[in-house]
């Protein structure tokens, strides 16, 4: 038996990905661009065991065990790396045949799944990377990305830490779409990221059912692919020169145009709610206040109701306690853990008027029920996937059966 066990990140694009011109090989209409967030908050965990001795493929996710031969997306994961060890043994026969063995695979998210935070990405990401270091691929990450893309298409990007991009490619057969680094996580240490978990419900449209729609009715849609180009080439110069207003209004608008198209496929696809809505009212009440004109924080949100807010670090403190102002906690305990200690122990929701916001206008929106926003995650800009070492990080026991079940 052979385990392996890795930990991959959330990425949370500024630029989007919305359509594909081949559903099959997953390629894009678009390229799109994300930031990846610190595994520490958010990751998806896989554990994978190879055995000669296991009778079958299986597979758990989040504690429930599903049939392994159902996932389409999952099995072209299997497919293209197996054949990649399959290519090694044949060229060196004193290799394990590993490609023949049937494995176990166990995967938990640290947050709720199918709800807008890119679980499918971090997990399908996970799960490519497990299997690269299960079957001692020598390839590089963004050769690893073209496989992943055959899982989820924003999976490619979770390879990667810091700040990526995702090549739409022009071949047929994907060859050519992969994702690439812009820039590694150390270049801009100043920018994070608080998520504002608006609901942890599964949404009503998934992201593939909504896209494809979306390229079928949407004569708006047909616009953004003429926009897009030149807003990945200014994103990237953003990032690249660390320059946060151009970054800040690249990100907001891109937000705003996918919704957009969302709203103009037919008939239409609503991701955002009130809550969704308010917070979008409350950043640009704040930056509209901001004491010397500049932006100071940049919404985006993917396809469901949460928000990522991106700041430079000097704000996020006087974030927090907006949003948990104007959207109070219902549970306490589990709202906002402040995990860099921004807080330090304030209370929530208090002195919730930025500094030096004269004009801030308090009205901008009304105090929202609490558990409207039912979590804080207070993240940053960091590394790619990870492989753990010891047995205890295992989601599998000794018999390759899960150790947590549900």
């Amino acid at each position: 038996m052979k385990t392996v066990t890795c930990t991959a990140p959330v990425n949370i694009a500024v630029i989007k990905y919305w359509g594909k011109r081949d559903t099959e090989l997953i390629l894009p209409t678009n390229d799109s661009l994300s930031v990846t967030l610190s595994q520490d908050i958010l990751h998806s965990k896989t554990t994978i065991s190879a055995s000669k001795d296991y009778t079958q493929d299986r597979l758990w996710l989040n504690g429930k065990e599903e049939d392994i031969t159902k996932n389409r997306r999952m099995h072209n994961c299997f497919r293209e790396t197996r054949a990649l060890r399959e290519k090694m043994e044949q060229a060196d026969s004193t290799l394990e045949p590993l490609s023949t063995y049937n494995v176990h695979v166990c995967s938990e998210n640290n947050f709720p799944t199918a709800a807008g935070l890119a679980s499918s990405a971090s997990g399908l990401a996970a799960l490519v990377y497990t299997l690269a270091q299960l079957f001692d691929l020598n390839v590089t990450v963004s050769e690893l990305s073209r496989i992943a893309r055959q899982g989820s298409g924003s999976a490619c990007r979770s390879l990667f830490g810091g700040f990526v991009a995702w090549e739409k490619g022009e071949a047929k057969d994907g060859s050519d779409s992969m994702a690439v680094q812009v820039a590694p996580e150390s270049h801009w240490p100043e920018l994070e990221a608080l998520v504002c978990v608006v609901s942890d419900a599964k949404k009503g449209t998934s992201s593939t059912e909504g896209m494809q729609h979306t390229v079928q009715t949407s004569p708006l849609f047909q616009e953004r692919l003429n926009i897009v180009p030149g807003r990945m080439e200014a994103m990237k110069k953003a990032i690249l020169e660390r320059d946060f207003q151009s970054f800040a209004e690249l990100t907001m608008r891109d937000s705003n145009q996918f919704h957009s198209v969302c709203l103009d496929t037919y008939p239409p696809i609503f991701y955002l709610n009130d809550t969704s809505r308010a917070i979008i009212q409350l950043v640009h009440a704040y930056n509209n206040s901001s004491p010397d004109g500049k932006l100071k924080a940049a919404y985006t949100y993917d396809a469901g109701s949460n928000a990522v807010i991106y700041a430079p670090k000097e704000n996020m403190r006087e974030i927090i306690q907006l949003i948990s102002h104007y959207f109070p906690s219902q549970d306490a305990a589990t709202y906002f853990t402040d995990p860099y200690n921004v807080i330090a122990g304030a209370p929530l929701g208090q002195d919730f008027v930025p500094q030096g916001h004269a004009s801030f206008n308090e009205k901008v929106i009304p105090v929202f029920a609490p558990g409207s926003v039912s979590r804080l995650l207070h993240t940053k800009v960091h590394d790619g996937p990870r492989i753990l070492a010891s047995e205890d990080d295992s989601l599998l026991n000794a018999e390759g059966l899960p150790k947590r079940t549900v």
